[in-house]
């Protein structure tokens, strides 16, 4: 994949720009200023229940050094894409705060624990059948199920790094691959984010909460090693 701050640099767009977008609002530059082959793009995030289910609990994801998959994965359904366009997708996460947490087991409850940890190194992850048609993206759920999460600040394989202990908000970013030999001077118009109150989580090392644990391997398909044997992992 191109080089991270290539992302909002591809992209062309002829026509003026459009309004408001439509959906959920985008961060940047404000959509007015959005090129229309992405401002009318709205993205649905899937299984939101059971996203709302595990943000009630407060959603842990685990990180590791090897680097760990998310559950419940980053799923979206896109819609008010130009067909014809091509279309990169990628995803980064940012710090919710700039504070360090703690897990109180007597109040089953995050207590801040003092100042965040220096920012892990910022990265994002591109989708791999990116770039494609805004066809093919709106055909079917767009599954960001290869994107791991790691805590490890050396990783080379690409993962996203994080700090343990800390809460982050995932972000998704539509870009638009504009084709002009100067789309480096309209790559604010070319992209449009969103993101998801529902999706955000502390990065833990090990599940803090009990709770989480049980939710994770009765809804995760992959856990069903446990389910059929000691509750416990």
């Amino acid at each position: 994949p191109p080089h991270p701050s290539a992302a909002f640099l591809g992209g062309p767009g002829e026509g003026p720009p459009c309004g408001t977008g439509l959906g959920w609002a985008g961060e940047g530059l404000g959509t007015s200023s959005k090129n229309r082959r992405v401002c009318h793009a709205t993205a649905r995030l899937e299984m939101g229940s059971l996203w709302e289910e595990f943000n009630r609990l407060g959603t842990e994801m685990i990180v590791t050094k090897a680097g760990r998959r998310m559950f419940p994965t980053f799923q979206v359904k896109l819609s008010g894409l130009d067909p014809l366009a091509d279309y990169v997708l990628l995803m980064d996460f940012i710090p919710l705060d700039d504070k360090r947490y703690r897990y109180a087991f007597h109040s089953s409850s995050w207590l801040a624990a003092g100042r965040a940890d220096p920012a892990a190194p910022g990265r994002v992850h591109f989708h791999p059948d990116s770039p494609a048609k805004g066809a093919q993206w709106m055909r079917q759920i767009v599954s960001f199920d290869k994107l791991k999460l790691t805590n490890n600040l050396l990783d080379d394989n690409g993962h996203i790094i994080l700090n343990s202990m800390h809460r982050y908000q995932p972000r998704f970013h539509v870009v638009f691959v504009d084709p002009r030999r100067d789309s480096e001077r309209f790559a604010h118009q070319n992209f449009k984010s969103f993101s998801f109150p529902e999706t955000q989580f502390m990065a833990v090392t090990a599940y803090q909460n009990h709770r989480i644990t049980q939710l994770k391997i009765a809804s995760n398909p992959f856990a069903k090693g446990f389910r059929d044997g000691d509750p416990e992992p």
